[in-house]
């Protein structure tokens, strides 16, 4: 496998060129430490700029929904063509491992494919006026872009949640200033110079660089900002949402994932699967990961025997090793944390099956005889750490689960479809997925959640709708 070639350094992208800045922080292959590229950070200067011609060109640049279409399903057949080095550029700055990399590209792809759809669907409703004798009115509404969107990116799906921010804006009408996070910056760099291959005018999409509490906050306080959508911790997330006002914002926040799985379970093998590895997916570093998963007692000691047996079995290592299926985590201060996690758990009584650290990686560990006040259990961990808690009868399940500051996303294995309806009714998060785990997401489909996880909604149509605004016209005939 050949190695990622790329800048030696990235400045900020304004009106279509790369601009250097006095200061640079550097990108650090996650799994190596080497160092592997350099990134402007972002002055509050430059970041001005970058939104000044992102508000000129929204102001005097319009494309018609065929020619946003077009672009965007453009972008696709490149991505397509740049597919592995695009992957393996994830892989080295994430330290995600490379067959997930490149199931990331290719959901990515399916998310332009959506945007570019949905960019030709864009439509307001017929108003009836009738009832208000008013039959010599036409009414109607149209959707028209909000303007300037200021997007803020995680780390840890640096090109699909990208997308998630980029396709549905700019498929709406808008412009964008994308802050990337800095630890995994390069694989945005890449697609915007894509989007800008693919024919999209200069100064739809800029890009500043830097670090969140700098950058993005210059980002925060410019009042031409329409609308901020940002991916992140709720920390953060209230800050933003703080500090706008009454602008538009989309806030995906945290979670600590509830999943769970009933006696009448039809395919407990399924089950156990599917919550392990989902658990540990992406070193579980996703909003949505399996981190508690709730037993009943009657099938609980078999469960975690199976549980640890497939943990052990999956193969930590090398992310450009096409057999392995776990990486190291973001950064070895992150690993230091949920090794001191799990010591707690461990001296409050836990017991911790795997979950041994060198360097950034953490071992796939799988915890029982846990309490609700365990950090584990509590706090979102964000690493490749499980929590098997046992129950009696599912109204403890659901009051157990709903026990927790956050609600993106829960799942539910049951044979029952009284218990299926009762769970989509009870449980207090964004989605329920029955029948399969909290992670599951289709990128089409309506993703955002309650609580402490944020408001507002992703997926490109649902994206649409926050973009645009609605506008009544109404017509005297």
């Amino acid at each position: 496998m050949t190695e990622v070639k790329t800048l030696s350094v990235y400045g900020n992208y304004v009106n279509g060129t790369w601009k250097n800045s006095t200061e640079t922080l550097p990108v650090f292959d996650k799994f190596t430490g080497k160092e592997i590229a350099k990134v402007a950070i972002a002055t509050r200067e430059e970041v001005t700029e970058a939104i000044d011609n992102a508000y000129e060109t929204f102001q005097t640049i319009k494309l018609s929904p065929a020619q946003r279409s077009e672009i965007l399903l453009k972008v696709v057949d490149i991505v397509r063509e740049r597919k592995e080095e695009l992957a393996l550029t994830i892989t080295q700055e994430t330290g995600k491992v490379i067959k997930e990399a490149r199931g990331e590209i290719e959901r990515g792809i399916q998310t332009l494919i959506a945007s570019a759809e949905e960019a030709k669907r864009i439509s307001g409703q017929g108003i009836p006026l009738s009832q208000h004798d008013d039959a010599n009115k036409l009414a109607f509404t149209i959707r028209v872009p909000v303007g300037v969107i200021g997007a803020i990116t995680p780390f840890n799906f640096p090109f699909n949640l990208v997308v998630h921010k980029i396709g549905p804006a700019i498929a709406a009408g808008n412009t964008i200033v994308l802050k990337p996070a800095e630890k995994t910056p390069i694989t945005a760099c890449k697609l915007v110079e894509i989007f800008t291959e693919a024919g999209l005018p200069n100064g739809f999409i800029n890009v500043i660089n830097g670090w969140g509490h700098t950058t993005g906050q210059y980002l925060l306080e410019d009042e031409r900002i329409a609308m901020y959508t940002f991916t992140g911790s709720p920390t953060v997330g209230k800050l933003i949402k703080n500090s706008t006002g009454i602008r538009k914002v989309t806030l995906e926040l945290g979670n600590n994932s509830p999943n769970i799985v009933h006696k009448d379970v039809a395919d407990l093998d399924r089950a156990v699967e599917l919550c392990v590895s989902r658990g540990f997916f992406n070193a579980g570093q996703a909003c949505i990961s399996v981190q508690r998963i709730y037993v009943h007692k009657d099938i609980y000691d078999v469960f975690v025997e199976k549980a640890v047996q497939f943990a052990k079995s999956l193969i930590v290592g090398d992310p450009r090793d096409p057999a392995s299926d776990i990486g190291p985590v973001i950064s070895e201060k992150d690993a230091v944390r949920v090794e001191a996690w799990l010591n707690e758990a461990r001296e409050n009584g836990a017991q911790v099956f795997g979950g041994e650290r060198e360097g950034a990686i953490i071992r796939p560990a799988v915890v029982t005889n846990v309490t609700k006040d365990m950090k584990v259990v509590c706090e979102e961990v964000f690493a490749p750490v499980i929590s098997i808690l046992s129950y009696e009868d599912i109204e403890e399940a659901f009051k157990l689960a709903n026990d927790t500051k956050y609600g993106l996303q829960a799942g539910v294995f049951t044979s029952n479809l009284d218990i299926a309806m009762q769970a989509s009714y009870k449980l207090h998060f964004g989605g329920v997925i029955i029948n399969n785990v909290s992670t599951y997401r289709a990128d089409v489909m309506p993703y955002g959640g309650v609580k402490d996880s944020g408001i507002g909604k992703e997926g490109p149509h649902a994206a649409i709708q926050e973009m645009t605004d609605e506008k009544i016209i109404v017509i005297d005939l």
